[in-house]
């Protein structure tokens, strides 16, 4: 900031998402990812069964995407992939939440994708590869309308299902998640001071799989109504 108060350039505007019921805006202050939480997922991937330590990552919060919006195919990759996730709105929050009380500060719940590069040109492979080039890109979150939980309660279990131009990819069940949603919160919540404004991706079920310019994406989960997005042509030329 300049001796006046004034901004030496331009504020970035902070990302929101309607409403569901209000023409209110939910504003995004950050994004938590959770990964592998889903067993199945854990087998494509290569993993084991155990219920390991849950794997978290952010992306920022600008790589927000509105429903029915465009996500550019992004540079340096070559294999662009789908995770449909449970998106959880935060209210409130703070350090160290326990995990009975974990859903008393959740706003809603809404439908998001966490879009990855699973291969990134000219790195090294993971473990090494840092998972900022492959989770935390341009447009890589995608996001739907926050449905309140005094419309749809705790969500816990139902279906979540991706289709990509008609086909199902992804099919499966909240309830087959490894860590619950409470208990992702009270993880989160060690080791960051949740904040209203937060959004937590919830993980993704088996089912990814790579996409292309001009793939319509259409997401849906129950009593969360449903997610549309296109894959755009890129906004660079890959690396």
């Amino acid at each position: 900031m300049t001796p006046d108060g004034t901004l030496a350039v331009a504020a970035p505007v902070r990302p929101t998402l309607p409403i569901v019921g209000t023409s209110d805006r939910f504003p995004v202050r950050r994004i938590y990812c959770v990964g592998r939480n889903y067993v199945a997922h854990v087998r494509e991937m290569g993993g084991d069964e155990t219920r390991d330590f849950p794997l978290i990552f952010q992306k920022p919060a600008d790589a927000v995407v509105q429903d029915g919006g465009t996500v550019p195919y992004p540079p340096g990759t070559d294999n662009l992939h789908y995770e449909l996730e449970l998106m959880v709105a935060m209210k409130s929050g703070g350090y160290m939440i326990p995990v009975e009380e974990a859903v008393s500060h959740v706003f809603g719940y809404g439908i998001c994708l966490d879009m990855t590069r699973r291969t990134v040109l000219g790195s090294p492979d993971a473990p090494r590869l840092p998972w900022e080039l492959k989770k935390s890109f341009d447009h890589s979150a995608p996001c739907g309308p926050v449905y309140p939980v005094e419309q749809v309660g705790h969500p816990s279990s139902g279906s979540i299902r991706l289709e990509v131009d008609g086909a199902v990819r992804q099919d499966s069940d909240l309830g087959l998640m490894i860590w619950k949603t409470p208990e992702i919160i009270a993880t989160l919540s060690r080791f960051y001071s949740l904040e209203p404004g937060d959004i937590i991706m919830t993980g993704t079920p088996s089912g990814v799989g790579p996409v292309l310019p001009g793939n319509v994406l259409v997401g849906t989960i129950d009593t969360l109504g449903s997610l549309t997005i296109t894959i755009g042509e890129p906004a660079v030329a890959a690396a």
